[in-house]
């Protein structure tokens, strides 16, 4: 049995250990080379998520946030150290069992929603179910519930350039959540958006962080907005540390 059907199969009691760690990374490191050259863009990271809890990552341009995400999202494979999602290793899995076992666990949100243009928003947030294989009248009827609870229950036929910015952006955060995952990575994800519907959106995302004890890591610039999080950790030139209160 390969480590996917093993997860997919835990042993007694495993799935339900809430002590057990959402996300983690333990001495995380990542360098890339350019030419001749070596740049370290993540020494030795440790974080802990545990579930429901609200982190927030803040740092300037280029000292690794969104590298940091990456490895954490398992689309970076880091140079050292490890990264868990409920205590499993995904870069030990093929890249095929690492993407189903992501798509189950995790939800991504960006600063530019990537919604595809060809399809509608029900479309768009319906296809991590239908990856997933659900029934595909399943998978429409659960993305249309998300998409209701994000307030756009009126433009399930919309397709993205129908839709406003901030729309668009709520259709993003309900396509993180469709699957139920344990974590939602969010990197800028109000970094496009005026002011009013940047906090808007970030309302929304804590009052479902809170309904549906999904965890939730979020990169952002916006220090009023990272305040809300529970824990608030720094990067800076690599190194992550916890933020003062």
């Amino acid at each position: 049995m390969n480590d996917l059907a093993q997860s997919a199969t835990p042993t007694p009691g495993a799935a339900t250990d809430t002590a057990l760690p959402v996300l983690e990374s333990r001495g995380v490191g990542k360098t890339f080379r350019q030419g001749p050259q070596e740049v370290v863009v993540l020494r030795a990271v440790d974080l802990t998520i545990g579930q429901g809890e609200r982190v927030a990552i803040v740092g300037a341009s280029g000292s690794g946030k969104s590298t940091l995400l990456h490895c954490l999202g398992g689309l970076e494979r880091p140079s050292s150290g490890q990264v868990l999602w409920a205590g499993q290793d995904p870069m030990r899995l093929s890249e095929r069992e690492r993407g189903l076992l992501r798509n189950r666990k995790l939800g991504f949100v960006y600063q530019f929603h990537h919604l595809l243009a060809e399809f509608t928003a029900l479309e768009n947030v319906a296809m991590p179910l239908l990856i997933g294989k659900l029934r595909p009248a399943e998978a429409r009827e659960r993305a249309a519930a998300v998409l209701a609870r994000v307030g756009l229950d009126h433009r399930l036929t919309h397709k993205p350039s129908e839709l406003s910015g901030g729309e668009r952006q709520r259709a993003a955060v309900a396509r993180a959540l469709v699957t139920r995952p344990d974590c939602v990575l969010a990197d800028e994800p109000t970094g496009n958006l005026d002011r009013h519907t940047a906090t808007d959106v970030y309302e929304m995302m804590l009052e479902l962080n809170a309904e549906q004890g999904t965890s939730l890591v979020i990169v952002t610039h916006d220090t009023d907005l990272a305040a809300r999080a529970d824990q608030i950790w720094r990067l800076d030139y690599g190194v992550l540390s916890r933020a003062a209160a």
